[in-house]
């Protein structure tokens, strides 16, 4: 049983390892380096849970409400915030680090890191295999990939950050941003029919068709975000390898 579980838990995370790993086209990562990336995001997991234990004292009472607080402060506020913090820890220094792209490659593996652990506690959390089962399903189709989308968002920004000239600090804020209101707005629209109780069977079913029209936006915003930096890396690719890199006249 044991065996099934993880392999549910574990997959998505792997396939979309692949993928993201697959997009860089021309330079590879090392092995060392990802796996630092994806090991640093399971180490933001305690710091970020700590920081939810903390906020979530300040839940309001009012149902609606504490669902959008739940989503958008203790969810993506902390979890983003941890994310990006050990993300900028363990490469932004790193003299592999010289292309854009790299920046898309390791903040997905820093959230598939996080996704990973994160995945494993809530199917092991179930009491029955039926529960395991169904948790890590669903888990599989949205919150393992809506992960990985804050994750390109965040790497995204940090690329820019990094090989920008100007408002690199407005670009690392940016890194922050936008994944957590990404993920507070994909938190909050499975919290607030949580938070209403037995009465939510109609804003439910509104809400989660509004999640997975939401779920699209993400992949098509996404997409364009690889593509751009994909074309960014090639780019600074070409300028690497053109015959005259260097070359100045001298009169």
């Amino acid at each position: 049983m044991n065996i099934y579980l993880i392999a549910i838990a574990v997959l998505p995370v792997i396939v979309l390892a692949y993928v993201v790993y697959r997009g860089d086209k021309y330079e590879k990562e090392p092995f060392g380096m990802l796996l630092k990336a994806f090991i640093f995001g399971a180490l933001s997991i305690p710091a970020a849970a700590l920081m939810e234990s903390w906020l979530t004292m300040f839940t309001p009472p009012v149902p609606v409400l504490s669902g959008v607080y739940t989503g958008f402060m203790v969810a993506g506020c902390s979890e983003e915030l941890w994310k990006l913090l050990f993300l900028l820890l363990a490469i932004w220094k790193s003299r592999e680090f010289d292309e854009y792209y790299d920046g898309i490659v390791y903040a997905c593996f820093v959230s598939l890191g996080f996704a990973c652990f994160e995945n494993i506690t809530y199917v092991f959390g179930q009491g029955t295999f039926a529960g395991a089962l169904v948790t890590g399903s669903v888990r599989a189709v949205l919150s393992v990939p809506g992960h990985f989308l804050f994750g390109v968002m965040m790497g995204y920004y940090v690329a820019l950050a990094k090989f920008a000239d100007s408002r690199r600090g407005w670009y690392l804020l940016m890194a922050f941003v936008v994944p957590m209101l990404m993920h507070g707005t994909f938190d909050s629209l499975l919290m607030i029919p949580e938070s209403m109780g037995e009465g939510a069977g109609l804003v439910s079913s509104v809400l989660f068709i509004v999640l997975l029209w939401f779920d699209v936006k993400m992949w098509k915003w996404g997409v364009r975000r690889i593509q751009h930096l994909q074309e960014l890396s090639k780019q600074q690719d070409a300028d690497r390898n053109h015959p005259f890199r260097g070359f100045t006249w001298d009169f």
